[in-house]
C-alpha cells in the first residue's frame, strides 16, 4: 500500500493566536505554510484580514497569500485546486505542508478530497439567479425545501447563494446535494495527517478578539476600506463581503456611524469566531489545544510536537 503524504493542520477561531504557533512549527520540523484564510488571499486587504507580512514570514515560505486581485471570486472549489498545487510543490522540495486558518469548510474540502461535482457556471445557475431577482428570497428557498428539505433546513433564506448552489446541483445531478455532502463526509483521508484545534477561555478569546479589532482601526483599517471603495470595489464583491470591510463599508457610504459599525464589527467576530468553534467541534480526529488547560505557549508546543512525532509526522526532536 502506498504511504500516505504526511500533513499538519493547525487551525482554531479567529485571533486566537494561530500564526505565531504556525511560525514556531514550520521552522521546528521545516514546514512549509498553505493558508486555509478565505480573506488573505486577496491583495491590497491586508490590515481588516490580519494578514501576516514578509518579515514574519522569516523566509518561510507561504501559499495562497496575496495572489487574487479583491474583484476575483474566491471559494471552496477554488481554494482545494490551489491548495492541492501548493501541496505538490511542497512535497516535490521535501517539506511538511502547515495548512493554516479558520476556515473549516476549506480545511474540510482539502483534507478529505471532497468531490464538488458540477461547480462550474451554467445557465442553471443564471437562470435561479433571474427567479431570486424577481420573486424574492423565500420563493427560492421554498423551491430548496420540496427538493431538498435538510439543506434548506440548514441554509438561511436571505444565503440566496448558497440555495441557488443546493437547488442547482439537485437539478444537475439528480440528488440533493445534503446526501452528497454527507456521504462525501464519510470518506477517509488521503493523507498521513494532524488535525490541530487551538482554544481559549471564551472570555479571553473575545477580548483578544475586541483588542485586534482596536489595533485594526489603529492601523488604517477605515483608510484601507476607502482606498478599495476608490478603486470600485463595491459591496457585491465576495472579498468585500469579508469581515472587517463591509461594516467598515457601511461607515463610508453613511449608512451608520463610525461607533455603530465599530460595534458591529466587534459583535460579528466574536459571533464568527462561536460558529467556526461549532465547526470545528463536528470534525473527526481533532486534537485539542485548549489554552488554559497548559502552563504555556511552550507546553502546548512540546505537546504538538509529541503529538506529531507518535503519528510519525516528524521525528523525535532533541
Amino acid at each position: 500500500m502506498k504511504e500516505k503524504p504526511p500533513l499538519i493542520i493547525l487551525t482554531g477561531p479567529t485571533a486566537v493566536g494561530k500564526t505565531a504557533l504556525s511560525l514556531r512549527l514550520a521552522d521546528t520540523v521545516g514546514g512549509q505554510v498553505v493558508s486555509a484564510d478565505s480573506m488573505q488571499v486577496y491583495r491590497r486587504m491586508d490590515i481588516g484580514t490580519a494578514k501576516i507580512t514578509k518579515e514574519e514570514m522569516r523566509g518561510i515560505p507561504h501559499y495562497l497569500i496575496d495572489v487574487l486581485e479583491p474583484e476575483e471570486e474566491f471559494n471552496v472549489v477554488r481554494f482545494q485546486s490551489m491548495a492541492k498545487e501548493a501541496l505538490t510543490q511542497i512535497y516535490q522540495e521535501d517539506k511538511l505542508p502547515i495548512v493554516v486558518g479558520g476556515t473549516g469548510f476549506y480545511i474540510q474540502a482539502l483534507l478529505y478530497d471532497i468531490d464538488f461535482m458540477a461547480e462550474e457556471e451554467s445557465t442553471c445557475r443564471q437562470e435561479l439567479q433571474t427567479l431570486a431577482e424577481e420573486k424574492g428570497a423565500d420563493y427560492l428557498h421554498g423551491l430548496l425545501a420540496e427538493a431538498d428539505p435538510v439543506s434548506a433546513a440548514a441554509i438561511h433564506p436571505n444565503n440566496v447563494k448558497r440555495v441557488i448552489r443546493a437547488l442547482e446541483f439537485y437539478q444537475k445531478n439528480g440528488i440533493p446535494i445534503s446526501l452528497h455532502n454527507q456521504e462525501q463526509r464519510k470518506k477517509e483521508s488521503p493523507y498521513n495527517f494532524v488535525y490541530f484545534v487551538l482554544n481559549d477561555d471564551r472570555n479571553r478569546l473575545y477580548e483578544r478578539i475586541d483588542d485586534r479589532v482596536e489595533l485594526m482601526l489603529k492601523q488604517g483599517l477605515v483608510e484601507e476600506v476607502r482606498r478599495l471603495k476608490e478603486a470600485g470595489c463595491d459591496r457585491d464583491m465576495v472579498s468585500m463581503q469579508g469581515l472587517g470591510y463591509k461594516e467598515i463599508l457601511n461607515y463610508l457610504e453613511n449608512r451608520c456611524s463610525y461607533e455603530e459599525a465599530v460595534y458591529t464589527l466587534k459583535r460579528d467576530t466574536r459571533h464568527f469566531a462561536k460558529r467556526q468553534l461549532t465547526w470545528f467541534k463536528r470534525e473527526r480526529e481533532v486534537v485539542w489545544l485548549n489554552r488554559q488547560e497548559f502552563d504555556s505557549e511552550d507546553a502546548i508546543f512540546s505537546y504538538m510536537l509529541t503529538v506529531l512525532s507518535e503519528k510519525k509526522l516528524i521525528k523525535n526532536l532533541e
